[in-house]
C-alpha cells in the first residue's frame, strides 16, 4: 500500500517537472522570436543590376532631372517613372516639398539626389542625360553622375561632374554599351532625350532625336531656354 502512494507522488512530481520544462521552453522561444535582427547596412538590392545616381549641392533649390534610355528605346524620366526594366526610384525637386519625418517631427531634407535602378541587363547602348529643369540663378550648377554595375560585385562604370548652365540645359552624361554583361564604348557623345519624350521626332536630328536639341546639346547662350512642350496626357511637375 505504501509503495502505491510513493509511485503516485512520483508521477505528480514528474508531470510538474515536465510542464515546467515546457513552459520554460515556450518562454525561451518567445524571447528569441522578439530579438531584433542585426541591421544590414550598406546592403544593395540584389534585384538591381545597374544603379545610376545623380547628385547636386545640398540645400540647392534647383530641380535637376534624370533621363535614361535603354537599348530598346524606352526612356525613363519624371513623367514615366518605370519603363522596361528601368525604374526612377526618386524624383528630387530641389527643396520643393523635400520634407522627411524624424522622431515624429517634419524637417527639411537637404539632400539633392535622384536614382535610377535597372533590374535586368539588355545588350545594346544605354544613354544617361541630366536636365536642369528649373534654375533659380544664372550661375552654373555642378551635378555628379555615377553609374554602377552591381553584380556579381559592385563596379563603377562611370563617374563625372557636369556643369548645367541654366533652365532647360540638357547634357549627355554618359553613353555605354553592354554585350553579354560586359561594358564597353563608354563616351559622352551628345544625344537629346527630352525631345524623344515629347514625341516630336525628326529624321534630321542626330540619333533620331526630334526637334531642336536643348541648350547643353547645342551650346547656345540662352540660359532660360524652355523645355519642349508636353503632349496630351503628360503632366508637368
Amino acid at each position: 500500500m505504501f509503495e502505491t502512494e510513493h509511485e503516485a507522488e512520483f508521477d505528480v512530481f514528474t508531470d510538474l517537472l515536465f510542464n515546467s520544462l515546457v513552459a520554460i521552453s515556450f518562454l525561451f522561444f518567445l524571447a528569441f522570436a522578439m530579438i531584433n535582427p542585426v541591421a544590414e547596412t550598406g546592403k544593395i538590392d540584389p534585384k538591381a543590376e545597374l544603379l545610376i545616381t545623380i547628385r547636386w549641392p545640398d540645400n540647392n533649390p534647383d530641380d535637376v532631372d534624370t533621363y535614361v534610355e535603354d537599348p530598346i528605346g524606352n526612356v525613363v524620366w519624371y513623367n514615366v517613372r518605370e519603363a522596361g526594366l528601368m525604374h526612377l526610384d526618386r524624383d528630387d525637386r530641389g527643396m520643393f516639398k523635400d520634407i522627411i519625418v524624424v522622431n515624429g517631427e517634419e524637417v527639411a531634407n537637404p539632400l539633392n539626389q535622384e536614382s535610377v535602378s535597372i533590374r535586368g541587363l539588355t545588350d545594346g547602348e544605354y544613354v544617361v542625360n541630366i536636365v536642369r529643369y528649373i534654375a533659380t540663378t544664372s550661375e552654373p550648377l555642378q551635378a555628379e553622375v555615377k553609374v554602377e554595375k552591381l553584380n556579381p560585385v559592385v563596379k563603377v562604370i562611370f563617374y563625372g561632374k557636369i556643369d548645367l548652365i541654366g533652365t532647360g540645359d540638357e547634357k549627355t552624361a554618359v553613353r555605354f554599351t553592354l554585350t553579354d554583361g560586359e561594358v564597353g564604348d563608354v563616351n559622352n557623345r551628345p544625344k537629346g532625350l527630352v525631345s524623344l519624350t515629347r514625341q516630336d521626332k525628326s529624321p534630321n536630328s542626330e540619333d533620331g532625336g526630334g526637334g531642336p536639341l536643348l541648350l547643353g546639346l547645342t551650346g547656345g547662350a540662352d540660359t532660360t531656354a524652355p523645355l519642349p512642350a508636353l503632349q496630351a496626357g503628360e503632366t508637368s511637375k
